[in-house]
C-alpha cells in the first residue's frame, strides 16, 4: 500500500455518532492528517464546509436535520457551492445496491460500509487523490463520473447517449 503524506489535507468529518467520529479522527490523525474539523450533523457539516474549506469530506448518510445525502447534494451544487469539486466519501451502515446507487447519483466519490477498518478508508482517501475521476455535469446530474472505468477494448454500443449538454469538467487539485 502507498504511503501519502496527508498532513496538508483539511478532513471535515460529518457524523452524528460521537464515538464514530471519534475513531474517524484517530484513524485519519494516525494516517497522518493534522487538520480534521467535526460536525455532528448535515447543517452543522455545510456550515463548516464553507467556511473551512476542506479538502475532502467524510460524511455519515443517516443524520438529524439534514442527513448525508442531501448535504451531498448541497455540496454538488455550482451554484451555492464553495467547492463542488470536493470529494465526499460516504460512510454508512446501509449498504443495499438501491442505497449504493442513490448514493452514486447525489455525487458521492466514494463509499464505505460500516464498520469500517482501517485500510478500507485510507484506501477510500488514497483512491480520491491518486485516481481522482473526471467530472460529468448533464441537465440532471453534476458529480464524479459515475462509470469507474473506461475499457479501451470494448467493442459494443455505448450504454449512454451523450446529451447535448453533457461534457466533462476538470477539477482543480486540492492541496
Amino acid at each position: 500500500m502507498m504511503k501519502l503524506d496527508l498532513s496538508n489535507l483539511r478532513f471535515l468529518v460529518v457524523e452524528d455518532n460521537t464515538h464514530m467520529r471519534r475513531i474517524i479522527r484517530m484513524l485519519l490523525t494516525g494516517f497522518g492528517a493534522r487538520d480534521v474539523v467535526e460536525t455532528e450533523d448535515g447543517a452543522a457539516g455545510l456550515e463548516a464546509f464553507q467556511a473551512t474549506s476542506p479538502d475532502i469530506v467524510i460524511t455519515d448518510w443517516v443524520m438529524p436535520i439534514i442527513d448525508g445525502l442531501e448535504l451531498s447534494r448541497m455540496l454538488r451544487n455550482r451554484e451555492t457551492s464553495t467547492n463542488p469539486f470536493v470529494p465526499i466519501i460516504m460512510l454508512t451502515g446501509h449498504s443495499e445496491k438501491k442505497r449504493v446507487v442513490e448514493a452514486r447519483d447525489a455525487g458521492i466519490t466514494e463509499f464505505l460500509c460500516k464498520p469500517i477498518s482501517a485500510k478500507s478508508l485510507y484506501l477510500r482517501i488514497a483512491n480520491t487523490i491518486v485516481n481522482p475521476r473526471p467530472f460529468i455535469e448533464t441537465r440532471t446530474y453534476f458529480g464524479p463520473d459515475r462509470r469507474r472505468a473506461e475499457s479501451s477494448n470494448y467493442q459494443g454500443e455505448e450504454r449512454r447517449q451523450q446529451e447535448p449538454t453533457d461534457h466533462v469538467v476538470r477539477p482543480s487539485l486540492a492541496s
